[in-house]
């Protein structure tokens, strides 16, 4: 009886020994790639951790015909990413300039725009700032999808000693595989080099070969076929704004009494541009008991 008895004591020793190994290897291997459900959505946002793309049921994007004063860049990105969507030749874009003038609610809202035009299935895929060194494993993911695909960095800049803009390098059109055929890449920045000028004059001061050591900095924004500039708008442009969101939400204010309030936002927050307008039309609407969910 005792000798049975540590049969069985050996045996659950074993197989815990065997459960702990198990549980180990599973770690090591990393987590299996997720099965997505591409269907749920036509925005995502990627999950690196999962290898998954997390479906956004409601994007946080407004009309196209709100965004006011890029009249020319608006153009360009609209056909750039329909001759996408249609399956025709594309370049990545590198939308920069002037903070708060809708370069990420453009991109936004022109993928709406394309899909609905297209009936492509287009994809928009967001990736955030933290995880621009995994995008080899999200083209991994995307490059036999059945549907074209846009990925999405928003406010895109990288810091001094940051090497994750390689992995953008690479993803743009270098490797041996190359960028997949059904995917582009679209990056909104502050900066048009994407690289804060003290860090290129630092690299120019001590390279031993300076212009090498800029040329590997600055050719990051060189690999984007596209590059759309967003300035400051002038009060007329800003005032357009204004009254393309009064119209749209139907804010009956009078027009002289409108202008005068939304100017002297403008300069409580020392600018003007599209999210200074945006906020202060969110005040408006409360103040006049008005929802903005349209």
């Amino acid at each position: 009886m005792r000798r049975k008895t540590l049969q069985e004591d050996h045996v659950k020793h074993l197989l815990a020994e065997i459960g702990r190994i198990t549980a180990a290897l599973e770690r090591l291997a990393g987590p299996a790639p997720a099965v997505n459900d591409w269907n749920a959505a036509d925005v995502f946002v990627w999950v690196p951790a999962r290898l998954q793309v997390q479906p956004v049921k409601r994007p946080n994007r407004i009309d196209i015909d709100l965004i006011r004063g890029v009249d020319h860049v608006r153009d360009i990105l609209v056909d750039n990413t329909v001759r996408f969507a249609r399956g025709l030749p594309a370049n990545n874009v590198l939308l920069w300039g002037a903070r708060g003038m809708g370069k990420s609610s453009l991109v936004k809202s022109v993928h709406a725009l394309a899909a609905k035009e297209t009936a492509s299935g287009l994809k928009l895929i967001e990736v955030h700032r933290e995880d621009i060194a995994t995008l080899p494993a999200l083209l991994d993911v995307l490059k036999d999808a059945p549907f074209p695909a846009i990925i999405f960095c928003d406010d895109l800049s990288f810091d001094h000693d940051d090497t994750s803009y390689k992995s953008l390098k690479a993803a743009l059109d270098g490797g041996v595989e190359g960028r997949p055929d059904n995917v582009l890449l679209y990056a909104t920045s502050n900066r048009r080099h994407l690289l804060p000028r003290n860090m290129i004059e630092n690299e120019q001061s001590t390279a031993i070969n300076p212009s090498e050591a800029v040329e590997e900095k600055v050719s990051l924004s060189d690999r984007f076929g596209l590059w759309l500039g967003f300035y400051k708008c002038s009060q007329t442009e800003y005032l357009e704004m204004i009254d393309g969101y009064a119209g749209h939400f139907d804010l009956d204010l009078p027009q002289e009494q409108l202008h005068a309030e939304a100017l002297e936002w403008a300069t409580t927050r020392g600018s003007r541009s599209g999210r200074v307008a945006w906020q202060y039309v969110q005040d408006l609407a409360g103040r006049l008991g008005k929802s903005l969910n349209r």
